[in-house]
């Protein structure tokens, strides 16, 4: 066992998985809450290492699915993991000996603690993107081969799901219309995969790095910004304030763009940001800043606490800053799953150090 998820480790993660969910994963201090309450009544979540688990064992990966502007309002009501995993052993006929966050990016990387205090089962130290992404097979697990069948998905209510499907992208279609009319939010499991297969198919410890990124912040002297950009080796595409907000819930995802005008050395710099429940693209005079499968994230310039995109409002004083993602993402393959041109933007992937690098 690497350590325990006690509530100073908790508040660590969510401003961590706050960073790497890009503006995406839904909010993060309601998975916080969620994850305290859940450790306060249960105890404290064991975090394992995948390779302290015996090879067979069974990994359930899950979170939410469905647009994050729907989740600040439409809650879990707490038994939507027990569901799921009731439901994952009746069909695979294993027991679940661990789960998984299936993105660690906002309240999807807490929200596995959650359901594992109440199993008394531990989490594992790793994710299936090491930052949030909108789609189904946007995750690591899929690049490595692995089925997201059998995927179950289940709502506050109790309404449950089970989809067999033939590939990745059909269960994104299928599981996000089941979404939207579940209200535009669910919880879901996909790609279970054992301990053996998730050692080489997962970004690995990318919850202790979630914890790492916000203890750096927590740390910070001066300006919890500078330690931030220092911690993730970040580059500053502009510091200013929220000028536009252009935003839209439609077929299971938050979509729209936002401006930031900026301030002190920035003045005069327009940036804009185009989203998909995550910020996808960073735009100045029509010239790619950053674009994914690199993250760009937005920051509270005095805090640098990390603004979802259903939370950014005008006249925000924000810092955007952009890091690279794990290098799976860089690969050719990674790169076609989920590279701008996965997202409709017709030009080609170029690392952020390549293209941000001069403004940092």
């Amino acid at each position: 066992m690497k350590r325990l998820l006690d509530p100073d480790s908790l508040r660590a993660l969510a401003r961590g998985c706050a960073v790497l969910g890009a503006g995406g994963g839904g909010d993060p201090y309601l998975g916080l809450l969620q994850a305290l309450q859940a450790t306060e009544d249960f105890g404290p979540v064991p975090l394992v290492d995948l390779d302290e688990l015996p090879g067979d064992s069974l990994i359930m990966p899950c979170g939410a699915i469905g647009a994050p502007t729907v989740s600040v309002e439409k809650i879990e009501n707490g038994d939507e993991g027990g569901r799921l995993r009731e439901h994952l052993e009746d069909l695979t006929g294993r027991r679940v000996a661990a789960l998984m966050a299936a993105e660690i990016g906002g309240a999807n990387g807490l929200l596995p603690i959650t359901w594992a205090a109440q199993m008394g089962l531990p989490v594992a130290d790793a994710d299936g993107m090491g930052r949030a992404f909108p789609e189904v097979p946007q995750v690591t697990m899929h690049l490595a081969g692995i089925s997201p069948s059998p995927a179950v998905m289940t709502d506050e209510r109790g309404n449950l799901v089970i989809f067999q499907t033939v590939s990745g992208h059909w269960m994104e279609r299928l599981e996000r219309a089941a979404a939207v009319e579940f209200g535009g939010s669910a919880s879901s499991t996909e790609f279970s995969m054992t301990a053996e297969q998730a050692r080489g198919a997962t970004v690995r410890d990318s919850v202790s790095l979630a914890i790492r990124i916000g203890e750096a912040v927590s740390r910070a002297q001066e300006s919890p910004v500078d330690s931030l950009i220092a911690e993730l080796g970040a580059f500053r595409l502009i510091t200013g304030k929220v000028l536009d907000v252009e935003r839209r819930t439609t077929s299971g995802f938050a979509r729209g763009s936002v401006v930031v005008e900026g301030l002190g050395v920035d003045t005069g710099r327009l940036i804009r940001l185009e989203l998909q429940n995550e910020n996808l693209v960073a735009l100045e005079r029509g010239h790619v800043l950053a674009s994914v499968p690199d993250l760009i994230t937005v920051l509270d310039s005095e805090t640098a606490g990390a603004i979802a995109t259903e939370r950014i409002a005008y006249g925000q004083r924000v810092t955007v800053i952009a890091f690279g993602c794990d290098p799976v993402w860089r690969t050719e393959e990674g790169i076609v799953v989920a590279g701008p041109r996965a997202f409709g933007y017709e030009f080609d992937y170029l690392p952020v150090e390549e293209l941000a690098g001069a403004t940092a």
